[in-house]
């Protein structure tokens, strides 16, 4: 399995973009925002567009804290049991409920631009400290995240990457391709939650209908979808031919080994299309997930002892594809680059993303 490695660079100055903190590290080829107040990604897009796929969810100007593209799900994934939700703990953790800290103990390489970021969860007694560079000459940034048990005794926990892609980038031409493999709709009932089983990219709307996701052509909408990831590399991609864009991440699946879908419509249109990737594939609190345990042989959590820490990484990338590109059913790395591999033809093409050496 390959590496990741993380080199460091200069920090770029803090800025407001549509009226909220934020640090903007951009290159020759894209742009990259980080959000302050929340922590998520909002936009990462080609210098010469306009288009986004991460444009999900409401920049209100202002610092308050607040989800919007890709943001971090920790100490967990969904809801809190009860007791906690009245002790304040909100759905999917505090990550995005807090103001992060921006750390400027950085260094200059010829690796690319680089932020350091930080964040106090409380209640769940976590810290977690992340740093990302984004490549020097191409559309690709890498993320690590190290997650710290300041708590006096051990705890269980899980950490979700929670992308959201949307229009215009997301319509009826979008196609999205991962090596998710075994899967199951949430909201099955204990002990077997995991019945019925699929394989993606099948999966069963809420009203109960099989369905093919790749595209957002049914009516109706999926229930949310887990999959386990099966190869050392797991890897999901959103693809537009029509709009010339393709949009996706990669990461080791033993930092994250469930791949989490779901989508939204709203008057008939795609509205919103999740790809969430990490270390849980059961959407109920923690006293569920320790009945339970694991789903496929995949366990559902993990611990972390007291003032032990963990890092875990993930790639994200662009590249511009052809009005006629047919979806992803590969992908590798080689060397210095990402070797994107189209899913039909005797001869399929293949796209290559330098990585500018921040993984091998």
């Amino acid at each position: 399995m390959a590496a990741f490695l993380w080199p460091f660079s200069q920090v770029m100055a803090e800025e407001r973009v549509q009226g909220r903190r934020s640090l903007v590290l951009e290159n020759d080829k894209a742009r990259l925002v980080l959000d302050i107040a929340g922590g998520s990604i909002p936009e990462f897009r080609f210098n010469d567009s306009e288009l986004n796929p991460l444009n999900w969810g409401r920049r209100n100007p202002g610092d308050q804290p607040g989800s919007m593209g890709h943001f971090l799900c920790c100490d967990r994934w969904g809801p809190p049991s009860d007791a906690e939700g009245k002790n304040g703990m909100p759905y999917h953790g505090e990550s995005v409920k807090v103001v992060w800290s921006v750390l400027q103990d950085t260094e200059t390489t010829a690796a690319g631009i680089h932020a350091r970021m930080a964040a106090d969860l409380p209640l769940a007694g976590l810290a977690v400290d992340r740093s990302v560079t984004l490549a020097a000459s191409s559309p690709f940034f890498v993320v690590s995240e190290t997650i710290t048990n300041n708590n006096k005794l051990g705890r269980i926990f899980n950490i979700v990457q929670h992308p959201t892609i949307g229009p215009p980038f997301l319509d009826e031409n979008c196609a999205v391709d991962s090596n998710g493999r075994r899967g199951f709709a949430q909201g099955g009932l204990m002990p077997n939650p995991e019945q019925p089983e699929f394989l993606w990219p099948s999966a069963i709307t809420k009203g109960g209908k099989r369905v093919l996701m790749r595209r957002m052509t049914d009516s109706e909408e999926p229930s949310v979808t887990s999959f386990v990831i099966d190869e050392d590399l797991g890897w999901v991609i959103a693809s537009n031919g029509k709009r010339g864009l393709l949009f996706g991440y990669a990461w080791k699946r033993s930092d994250y080994p469930w791949f989490n879908h779901w989508w939204k419509l709203k008057d008939g249109k795609p509205h919103a299309r999740g790809l969430e990737f990490g270390s849980t594939g059961l959407h109920q609190p923690f006293p569920v997930l320790v009945k339970k345990r694991e789903i496929f042989g995949q366990q559902l959590f993990e611990h972390l002892d007291s003032g032990k820490n963990i890092t875990k990484s993930y790639a994200c990338f662009l590249a511009k594809i052809p009005d006629d590109f047919a979806g992803v059913s590969k992908v590798v790395i080689d060397g210095e680059s990402l070797v994107v591999t189209e899913r039909v033809g005797k001869r399929p093409r293949t796209i290559k993303i330098a990585t500018g050496g921040l993984i091998r």
